[in-house]
């Protein structure tokens, strides 16, 4: 465990005295290499049977609010939420049924272009989309043609410099307008890339095991460590504060998603702004051995931050 010495304290001990299975399962099969049951196990667990009871017959959930307009699919927001907490935290995968049939309900969203599309009528939603495809990919689908046609679409829709930016954004065209058209509004290439939604579409790259080597993933993913620290260049999550918001199962773009997908590409810890995100990380670090999240009130947050522990302890080892 050579990469636990990276650590001032060593966050196995707080991990563990955590009452939760599924996150003592990761401990030993993601930390300590230690499996002595299979992820099946954690499919019996009462999250994720409350989960499944919800799932539509489409394979689709229903969105809490009914406030949605006419124009907008929240069921598809609803389903990347509890597909984040089924394949994240308890392991799902194709081969359970309810995967499958969540996986046919995104790919009857899939456009002729290639996108997942709904949430925002007509519009791209390329944050959410690639959000989608990284699960799907978790989930077993990397080889799926639906798949693949979603990383065409991503490879053509890229900035001049290579990153991804949402299209509205690079307009003066607002989204109540664009909510009623029946095209989507396409991107001004010129302006720069938002480092806010590019870092959702790396986990996509990052999850796959051959696109996660491209030179578009790459190219991507050394203008991230370039922007460590910064205000992005749009209003959405803008704030430099907005790198150390962490949360899980992933959903902003945020300095441990980023150092995440980077370490899965083969990133260098070497590298100048490589090694300035993961010294936040190894300085940051509580008396507990776990870390901040930058949501540190409400019962959510509670819950989430030995989540994010695991994430962080992914991560480093990864590096080291």
């Amino acid at each position: 465990m050579q990469w636990l010495k990276a650590f001032k304290v060593d966050p196995i001990p707080s991990l563990l005295a955590v009452d939760d299975p599924a996150l003592t399962y990761h401990v030993y099969a993601d930390l300590l290499d230690e499996t002595a049951d299979g992820v099946e196990t954690l499919w019996k667990l009462s999250t994720p049977r409350q989960i499944l009871e919800k799932q539509r017959g489409d394979g689709g959930w229903d969105y809490p609010s009914r406030n949605a307009h006419p124009f907008e699919n929240y069921r598809l927001l609803q389903t990347y939420r509890m597909l984040g907490i089924l394949i994240e935290q308890y392991g799902f995968h194709r081969q359970h049924p309810s995967i499958s049939a969540a996986a046919g309900y995104l790919f009857a969203h899939q456009t002729d272009e290639g996108d997942i599309r709904g949430i925002f009528g007509a519009q791209y939603m390329p944050h959410y989309c690639a959000g989608l495809f990284e699960l799907l990919i978790k989930a077993g689908f990397a080889e799926d043609p639906h798949v693949a046609r979603g990383f065409d679409w991503f490879d053509s829709m890229r900035q001049v410099d290579g990153g991804w930016a949402w299209p509205l954004r690079t307009t003066a065209i607002r989204y109540e307008e664009a909510r009623e058209r029946e095209a989507p509004i396409q991107p001004d290439r010129a302006r720069p890339f938002a480092h806010a939604l590019t870092g959702f579409v790396l986990r996509m790259y990052a999850a796959h095991p051959t696109r996660r080597a491209s030179v578009v993933a790459h190219h991507a993913g050394a203008l991230m460590t370039s922007r460590f620290f910064q205000k992005d260049a749009y209003p959405d999550r803008r704030e430099a504060e907005c790198w150390l918001k962490f949360q899980f199962p992933f959903w902003w773009s945020n300095l441990l998603t980023t150092l995440d997908s980077l370490g899965a590409m083969g990133f260098s810890p070497d590298d100048e702004n490589m090694a300035r995100g993961l010294r936040w990380f190894l300085n940051n670090q509580e008396s507990d051995g776990l870390w901040p999240t930058g949501y540190d009130k409400g019962e959510k947050a509670k819950k989430a931050k030995p989540w994010v522990a695991l994430a962080v302890c992914r991560m480093i080892k990864q590096f080291f």
